[in-house]
């Protein structure tokens, strides 16, 4: 089964759940309003009564039921989620420590890269490390001599790309659709 049929039959599951209570509910909310204007245009046996009140009930334990399997499943996938957006996070920054230790950045371009990366601007990057402006333009540039780039963009572009064609590790990946040729 695919993802896409999973979803689908989460999905249908939880339409049923729903159409199954609004029938109970209906059937409960207009018995009783029934009742209080004195309404009843035939009179339904006990026994019938008592069926329809004996299904409503259950169709209401059965949304219930249904209902918090639909919840539990959801945590689960959250807490999924939530795993493989740690192993990217992770695999990134063992990615950076990599290219960082290739170039043979010093600990301060580093800390630079790291900012430059992270969208920081060339002022926000000098009062976060307590230097001028100049000194981080240097380093910027040291880092993209090293890099052998030439901008901020260039710089991020390679993180990208390795992160693209290798995968991240403890993530599955998922094809993508259309061109299956594996061509960039």
């Amino acid at each position: 089964m695919t993802e896409r049929d999973g979803r689908m039959r989460s999905f249908a599951s939880i339409a049923l759940i729903f159409v199954i209570q609004a029938i109970c509910a209906v059937f409960f909310v207009s018995d009783i309003v029934l009742t209080v204007l004195g309404v009843r245009s035939s009179p339904v046996s006990w026994q019938t009564r008592e069926l329809l009140e004996v299904g409503a009930a259950l169709g209401l334990l059965l949304g219930l039921v249904l209902g918090g399997v639909a919840l539990l499943r959801n945590f689960r996938e959250a807490r999924r989620v939530k795993g493989q957006l740690r192993a990217a996070s992770g695999a990134f920054m063992e990615l950076l420590e990599e290219k960082f230790g290739q170039w043979g950045l010093t600990p301060a371009e580093r800390d630079v890269a790291l900012f430059a990366i992270k969208g920081l601007s060339t002022a926000d990057i000098a009062g976060l490390r307590n230097t001028s402006e100049g000194t981080v333009k240097a380093q910027t540039n040291a880092i993209y001599r090293k890099a052998q780039v030439s901008n901020r963009s260039q710089l991020l572009s390679l993180f990208i790309e390795d992160l693209m064609a290798d995968g991240l590790p403890g993530v599955e990946a998922s094809e993508p659709a259309g061109d299956q040729s594996g061509a960039r």
